[in-house]
This record gives structure tokens, sequence and C-alpha cells, in this order.
């Protein structure tokens, strides 16, 4: 998709963004977008064909100083944004999700998962499942696990619905993008390694979840979560000193114009730094990585309503702009 037209109040926060973008027939190429939807091609900027958004968060200390002097100088060339087609803003090498972040949506998931024999009244299982949530959020860890580059799309592709998905999900998150790599880093040092923020549909098949011919193996989360197009990506990474809090980021999602997810960062049982930290103490994340930081309440389950043929998801969050999916079902 490219973009017809945009707000250059509603773009994002701060002067300038990283995306990649690519001309009709051409190749995708790094670009820095600025606040008043122009493009600079960042190959013709900093001297090399093969550059791309990667190579440039593997060098992100220089490259930020470089790209802030480009955003405020009117003499490299520029193009509207609305000539291009925007893609995923990076290829990761590393994709972190994870789940079970957000307390309202724990919450809900804890009383509508009711045992047959609890007869307590909603208010005493809510009053419960905050006081787990309160004791998790000082005691325990966030929940990781490993997501695929390859179910990553643009941020206005088709999500294809496979055929054997019976029960696709939304999941609206806040992305956090490694700019320098990052090996069990404390929590305290963990927003030095991360370049910018993105937005991501971390869509999930909730049919295939739990393995139902192994139940004690518990949860799929390739199956689940990885089908080509399944994380939807972008529209950009905004660099992170341009987002001044992000323990109060608002993230919208609306299917077909109607609000399902409506909730602010506030709402995360472990914040941004948490989970980075968290991550790098088994792994390495590298420039570039995803680290994904789980959805809040309202998804589809939530709603008894799962995606359509047809359906159309926007997505936004509070300084990185909006993405807009439609859903087309699998052909054979």
């Amino acid at each position: 998709m490219f973009v017809k037209s945009a707000s250059a109040s509603a773009l994002f926060a701060g002067p300038f963004a990283l995306a990649t973008l690519s001309a009709p027939d051409g190749p995708a190429f790094p670009a820095l977008v600025t606040a008043d939807a122009q493009v600079v091609d960042l190959r013709a900027a900093f001297g090399d064909e093969s550059l791309s958004v990667r190579a440039l968060l593997e060098t992100w200390d220089t490259a930020a100083e470089q790209l802030t002097a480009l955003a405020g100088d009117s003499a490299p060339e520029r193009r509207p944004l609305a000539d291009f087609r925007v893609h995923a803003p990076v290829e990761p090498r590393q994709v972190f999700q994870s789940g079970a972040n957000y307390r309202q949506h724990v919450i809900d998931l804890h009383v509508a998962h009711r045992a047959p024999d609890d007869d307590r009244s909603e208010e005493e299982r809510r009053a419960e499942a905050a006081e787990i949530m309160d004791r998790r959020a000082t005691e325990d860890l966030p929940y990781v696990f490993i997501g695929l580059p390859s179910a990553i799309t643009g941020p206005y592709d088709d999500v294809v619905l496979p055929s054997w998905a019976g029960k696709p999900d939304w999941e609206l998150e806040l992305v956090a993008v490694i700019g320098r790599p990052a090996h069990q880093v404390s929590v305290e040092e963990a927003l030095s390694h991360v370049a910018g923020y993105t937005i991501a549909n971390d869509l999930t098949d909730r049919a295939t979840v739990f393995r139902r011919d192994m139940p004690q193996i518990g949860t799929d989360w390739l199956r689940s979560k990885n089908a080509p197009g399944f994380t939807p990506l972008g529209p950009w990474i905004v660099p992170a000193g341009s987002i001044a809090n992000t323990d109060d980021m608002r993230l919208v999602l609306k299917l077909n114009g109607e609000t399902m997810q409506d909730e602010s960062t506030k709402d995360m049982i472990f914040d941004v730094a948490r989970m980075v930290s968290y991550a790098s103490q088994t792994a390495r994340l590298l420039p570039g990585d995803l680290v994904l930081t789980g959805s809040p309440a309202g998804n589809g389950m939530h709603w008894g309503r799962l995606l359509r043929d047809g359906d159309v998801m926007d997505g936004s969050i509070t300084g990185l702009g909006a993405q807009r999916t439609r859903c087309v079902a699998e052909t054979s």
C-alpha cells in the first residue's frame, strides 16, 4: 500500500522516523521520513547503495546524530511520502514476544476461565486476580518466547488468514527496537540499548495455542503465531529520544471502525526496561531485534468476535503512527 495522505501531526512524535520504502517497481530502501511527510533516500545520503535500516541500527550511536542532522537539513533531495510503498521498517534477526503483560487483560482472563466448582462472585474473583497480578509484578518474571521474522509483513499489507486457523485474533503491541547489543543488562541500563519504538499486531490463532494431542507440552506458539504475515509491523521506527514516556502510551485497535482495544501502557505489569533486561539475561539481543511487550485487554476472545475475511484492522500507538491491514481468507 502507498500512503495516499497523512497529517503531519499524526505521523509520529519527533522530527523524523526510520522507514523501509519502495517506489513502484523499485527495490526497498532505507529512508528518513520527516514530520511533514517528506522522504530522504538514505542510500544516497550515506553513500551506500547496500544500506538497510538494520545496518543503520548496527551503528546507531553515530547514525542517530547523522540522521538528526539530515532531518534539519533541507539540502538532501526529498520526495513526498505518498509516492512510496511502506514496508515493515526493519528485518530483525530475532523476535522476542511476550504474553500476559497487561494487568486488566490477565484479570479478565482469570475471571473468564472460572472453574466449574467456583461459585464465588465476579467481584471476589477479580479481587483475587488483582492480588495475584500485584504479587507477580514484584516477585515474578516476564513471560517471553520466540517469534519468527518470516511472520512479519508491512503495516498496510493484507493479512492472509490460513484455512486451518479456526480462531484468528488480534493483539496490538508496543515494540522496542534494539540499537546496541544487549546481554545480561540491568533494568537500569536496558533502555540505553533501545534505538526506538514501533507497532506490531501480533496475530494469534486461539484454536491452536494449546496442543490437543499432547496437552502436557503446553503452548504451541509456532503454529498459533507464526504464519506468514501474522505480524504486521510499522509503519516506522520512531527514535527513543522522541518518545517522552513509554509508561503512558495509548494503544488503540479498531475492527471495521469499532474500537476493540483502548488501553495505556500504564497497565503493563512489566515495563519496557524490565522486558528488555529479562530477554537479555538469556539471549544476546542484536541491533534490529524486536522486543514485543504484550497486548492489552480487548482481544477477539474477550468480545466473542474473531477475525474474518474482509475485516479491516486499524492500530495506533501514541507517537508511533498507525497501521491498517485487511484480512483475506486463504484460497486454495
